[in-house]
């Protein structure tokens, strides 16, 4: 996640909290794509994780990335945790468990989402390789209990760290054990943004079966194809979740404000001091009359900030987050947005889309995205499978990619970036299905070996 805000602009009305969002339309000239990745930094000797500070630790990961790049460093108590591209707007920052997360600046075309790929893992690669660090992409730690798993030094974290036991029993291992890929999209409309998010939120788990990529534990098979997405259905029912009032008639910006307001804080930052607000209601902060903070308001930054607490399957902000998918290997990095932008940047791939889920009932959504996690492709629905729906969705999405028409040196257009869904769709073979195949057979059990053949 990027840097919190400090917008100290007074809010005094709901009105304004939805002016916040519904000012992120734009015209579809305007689309941009951002995509976001996280990875498991360890040490390539013995596949330990990467603790925070030290003469080779993630401190010293983020210095030398720092010198190397040249981007503004970004601070919490004195030390250094991300760091910000001024020209681009890209950024770099470490989630709970030190996974380092690349927030790509935002792109026209996939194709510049593969050179900022490639050009910031051959830059993280000149930097760690000295210190003796990998890096790999898994949708959940393969092999580090929550107790070896280091934790980074951020207020917020340390907040969120005491909350999550309270609301959940798996919060703490979706913060330091998990990774993943995601794609923030534009909307033109309010009716294009609810069109998008419902889209979104019934395919979702039909992504999370083409991406699902985390089937260890602590060195062992876990039963499941994507445990990452088991993990949130057990984190906080408060700000989790597939958000079915988003297809009930008269859905838009404000009933999304609602539903917001109504999720419990975690804090509010004052300067460089986050204050612990857990469970307090945003409502208080914008009356003045939080307990913890008597006769304080609420400003733009809170409402930023607050927004960013809400952990839905699909994330509205002033673009709309996709946040169903494992991360995985290099081509997964591409595929991701390329699937997305397919389905949601050409209007003839929307209406097919739309035609595809619009009658799928909530129970359905819901049943998928409770089934998908163990079963992933092999999910069944109505009469057929997760696999048939992801062969439409990816040939759908292909053939947006196709008129989309973005091409680039030779390329007429983007649409090579999603030919491994496409044999993943056909196949029904998950990334998950390899490792499991792998593990079972020439790694021998050897959870290590996922390190060695799968970083990046």
């Amino acid at each position: 996640m990027a840097r919190d805000q400090t917008d100290t602009t007074p809010l005094e009305t709901r009105d304004e909290l939805i002016d916040y969002i519904a000012a992120g339309a734009k015209p579809r000239s305007r689309f941009r794509i951002g995509t976001e990745h996280e990875k498991f930094g360890f040490y390539t000797a013995d596949c330990s994780p990467v603790p925070y500070g030290g003469d080779r630790g993630i401190e010293k990961l983020l210095e030398n990335m720092q010198l190397l790049l040249g981007w503004e460093p970004v601070t919490d108590g004195g030390r250094i945790i991300g760091l910000l591209d001024p020209t681009k707007g890209g950024a770099i920052s470490l989630e709970p468990g030190g996974q380092f997360e690349l927030s790509g600046a935002p792109l026209e075309t996939i194709h510049q989402t593969c050179r900022e790929v490639n050009s910031h893992l051959a830059q993280l690669r000149e930097v760690a390789e000295p210190l003796g660090i990998g890096f790999l992409g898994l949708g959940f730690s393969p092999k580090w209990t929550l107790a070896e798993t280091p934790r980074m030094p951020k207020q917020r974290y340390d907040i969120m760290t005491a909350y999550m036991p309270k609301v959940g029993s798996l919060g703490l291992d979706m913060m330091y054990r998990t990774c993943t890929v995601q794609v923030n999209l534009d909307f033109e409309s309010e009716s294009d943004m609810v069109e998008k998010m419902r889209i979104g939120l019934a395919l979702q788990p039909i992504a999370t079966a083409l991406f699902a990529n985390s089937p260890f534990t602590e060195g062992r098979p876990n039963g499941f194809q994507s445990y990452r997405s088991e993990i949130w259905r057990d984190t906080d029912p408060d700000r989790t979740g597939m958000l079915p009032f988003v297809f009930d008639q008269g859905f838009g910006y404000e009933a999304y404000v609602d539903y917001a307001l109504d999720v419990p804080m975690y804090f509010v930052k004052r300067g460089d001091v986050y204050h612990d607000v857990a469970g307090a209601s945003f409502r208080d902060l914008m009356a003045g009359r939080l307990p913890q903070l008597p006769g304080v308001r609420a400003t733009r930054s809170d409402w930023v900030n607050h927004l960013t607490t809400i952990f839905p399957e699909v994330r509205l902000k002033r673009y709309i987050e996709m946040r169903g998918a494992d991360a995985g290997p290099w081509r997964s990095l591409c595929a991701l947005p390329a699937l997305w932008v397919g389905l949601l940047y050409d209007r003839t791939a929307q209406d097919a889309a739309w035609q595809l889920v619009r009658d799928w009932t909530a129970e359905e959504r819901q049943a998928l995205r409770d089934q998908v996690p163990r079963t992933a492709l092999k999910t069944r629905f109505r009469n057929r499978t997760v696999q048939d729906i992801a062969r439409e969705v990816v040939e759908i999405a292909y053939q947006g990619l196709v008129r989309r028409g973005r091409g680039h040196g030779g390329e007429a257009n983007e649409a090579r970036f999603i030919e491994d869904l496409r044999e993943i769709a056909e196949t029904g073979v998950t990334p998950a299905d390899r490792l499991l195949a792998a593990y079972a057979g020439p790694w021998q059990g050897d959870i290590d070996r996922v390190f060695r053949e799968h970083a990046y």
